[in-house]
C-alpha cells in the first residue's frame, strides 16, 4: 500500500513537472500568417520581402519584390542589418515555413518586426499567387 502511494506521488509530481516544461516554452514574438493574409500584408508598399531560400531556389521563382538572403548563409545575421530597415516590417518566407520560421525568430530577437508566410512559397503556387523568375 506504501509503495503504491509512493509511485502515485513519483507520476503526480512527473506530470506537474511535464506541464510546467510546456508553459515555460517562449511564445515567438513574430506573426505567422496565411497566404491570403501575407498577400494582403506585401501589397503594402513600405513592408519588405524577404527570401531566405537559396539562390539557386529562389531564380526558380519567388514572390514579386522579394530580396533574397539564404538563412543557412553563415553572413545571414550581417547581411539582415546592411539590408534590411528595422523602421520598417520585414515578410519573411522560404519553401515550406520551416528556415523562415528560424529566421523570423533571429529577426525578432535584433529588433525587426516580422511577419512569416506560414506554408511557405508552396502554398502561395499551389493557390495560385504570382511569382517570378
Amino acid at each position: 500500500m506504501v509503495l503504491k502511494s509512493i509511485y502515485f506521488m513519483f507520476f503526480v509530481c512527473v506530470f506537474l513537472f511535464g506541464l510546467m516544461a510546456c508553459s515555460s516554452k517562449p511564445k515567438d514574438k513574430f506573426v505567422n500568417l496565411s497566404t491570403d493574409d501575407f498577400e494582403k500584408l506585401i501589397e503594402n508598399d513600405n513592408v519588405q520581402r524577404l527570401d531566405v531560400r537559396t539562390v539557386a531556389e529562389y531564380s526558380e521563382g519567388h514572390i514579386p519584390g522579394s530580396i533574397n538572403l539564404n538563412v543557412l548563409d553563415e553572413q545571414f545575421s550581417a547581411m539582415t542589418d546592411s539590408v534590411l530597415d528595422k523602421s520598417q516590417p520585414v515578410a519573411v518566407y522560404c519553401r515550406s515555413g520551416k528556415r523562415s520560421r528560424n529566421a523570423a525568430r533571429l529577426l525578432t530577437k535584433k529588433g525587426y518586426t516580422v511577419y512569416n508566410l506560414d506554408k511557405g512559397i508552396l502554398n502561395w503556387i499551389e493557390l495560385g499567387k504570382d511569382i517570378e523568375k
